[in-house]
């Protein structure tokens, strides 16, 4: 079995989330051992040469409850301490994502 093959069978559930001009994948994935862990990745387009630029961290298992309770603890501080305005995110017509009639065309884009 190569290398390919193991990518292959260690992805078991996959979530994309389209924020502005960040996408981020929250991938679940599994060990040798059949153990399930998180990865998050983060992806923006470098404008400068239109390359992909991606973060991403590895979360387990046995950190989901502290990782948790830490996320939102920040969250609420924020939403205590500062307005928080909640952008919508529109679509850009420079980016061809309308058909002629108008409707708008749902394009997956899993580049890096």
């Amino acid at each position: 079995m190569g290398d390919f093959d193991n990518r292959e069978r260690e992805e078991v559930f996959s979530k994309k989330v389209r924020a502005g001009k960040r996408t981020y994948f929250f991938d679940v994935k599994a060990t040798r051992a059949n153990d399930y862990y998180v990865t998050i990745t983060e992806s923006k387009k470098r404008f400068e040469d239109g390359q992909f630029i991606k973060h991403k961290i590895f979360l387990y298992k046995e950190d989901f409850e502290k990782f948790s309770e830490g996320l939102q603890g920040v969250v609420e501080y924020i939403k205590a301490n500062q307005e928080v305005i909640e952008k919508r995110y529109e679509p850009n017509p420079e980016e061809n994502n309308f058909e002629s009639n108008g409707e708008l065309i749902q394009k997956d884009d899993y580049s890096f």
